[in-house]
């Protein structure tokens, strides 16, 4: 994938770094990714490739900046007083924790920086072997894809062993977490490339869930049922699969419908349960409902993962539309109630 940067004003701050150690050259660059962390060294690398073309003004105007901040003519910099290590010098942890909260205390300080050149195979074969509570606190730190394919990769019986500690995870000390990492780095550098965000709780565990295939994250969900049924219950609320456009009003089907194309929706319809079916004719034209059952009807035989694939695209577009408000999706329970 690459790029052509066509406004300064769209430029995010990832985007003028890459610019500017373009600008400066190989050994600048090099000089400067000595002083910075892997993972910052690997955002910046991906960055500067994908960039191509940029026009001289712009340039201009990143070096013109850059200047101006190291030159401090108009600006000082206190680049000290802010961040986790200042609050933490100047409070003490527990005060800092009283003041501020645990959250605010962790911003900052939740990322394991070895998981982020490490891939999900590796990973997975690393944590075969760990307790189920460090294994817990690893996948927490991985991105929603990144822990799904991680948790694939672990035995049923760890899978559900790891999900219920997740959703339990609460504070976790700083000093842990640097331990942890500096543990990971050493171990994971033994076994092939070192290849993350929210800690804990119910909402990243329904999220993963949402990405993975509905095999996998039905056998989970029913071994969490055994264990924890009002935790499955929670995680159900927040998870949005395709058979929940059941529970979208008419307006907003319709909406949702409009922007979904016929080829999509009639591959998605070929699984779908009669009550999803009889939503969908009811919320189109007579002449466009005749047209699809017409297509159905004529469809050949179809690789299940693609009609999965399908209907992850319409609940991918109705997760979208519900996040501008364009589509009101009713979950159940009192927060959902219409007033």
């Amino acid at each position: 994938m690459s790029f052509t940067i066509s406004s300064y004003e769209e430029l995010s701050g990832m985007e003028k770094s890459a610019i500017l150690l373009n600008a400066l050259g190989n050994r600048v660059t090099g000089e400067i990714f000595k002083h910075l962390r892997d993972n910052d060294v690997k955002r910046l690398v991906t960055v500067m490739g994908q960039i191509t073309k940029v026009p001289i003004p712009i340039v201009k105007r990143v070096l013109d900046d850059f200047y101006a901040e190291i030159s401090e003519e108009e600006t000082l910099i206190f680049g000290h007083a802010t961040g986790k290590d200042f609050i933490l010098e100047t409070l003490g942890e527990e005060r800092a924790k009283t003041v501020l909260g645990q959250l605010a205390v962790l911003e900052g300080s939740r990322t394991l920086e070895a998981l982020e050149l490490v891939d999900p195979r590796t990973l997975a074969n690393f944590l075969l072997n760990e307790h189920p509570q460090t294994t817990a606190v690893v996948l927490a730190h991985l991105s929603p894809d990144k822990k799904c394919e991680v948790l694939k990769k672990l035995p049923e019986p760890v899978q559900t062993e790891v999900v219920l500690r997740i959703a339990n995870l609460d504070f976790i000390s700083p000093t842990l977490l640097s331990q942890v990492d500096e543990i990971l780095k050493q171990e994971l550098a033994t076994l092939g490339s070192i290849d993350t965000q929210q800690l804990g709780g119910v909402p990243p565990i329904a999220e993963m869930l949402n990405v993975m295939d509905k095999n996998t994250e039905q056998g989970i969900m029913a071994r969490v049922e055994e264990r924890d049924p009002q935790l499955a219950e929670e995680i159900r609320r927040l998870m949005f699969v395709f058979e929940d456009i059941i529970f979208i009003d008419d307006r907003g089907m319709q909406a949702l419908l409009k922007e979904v194309p016929n080829d999509k929706l009639t591959v998605a319809m070929k699984t779908a349960p009669d009550e999803i079916k009889d939503k969908v004719f009811r919320n189109i034209s007579k002449r466009a409902a005749d047209l699809l059952r017409e297509d159905l009807a004529a469809l050949p035989p179809v690789r299940l993962s693609d009609v999965e694939s399908a209907q992850q695209e319409i609940v991918n577009v109705a997760k979208r539309l519900e996040a501008e408000g364009k589509v009101i999706i009713s979950r159940g329970g009192i927060d959902d109630a219409m007033v």
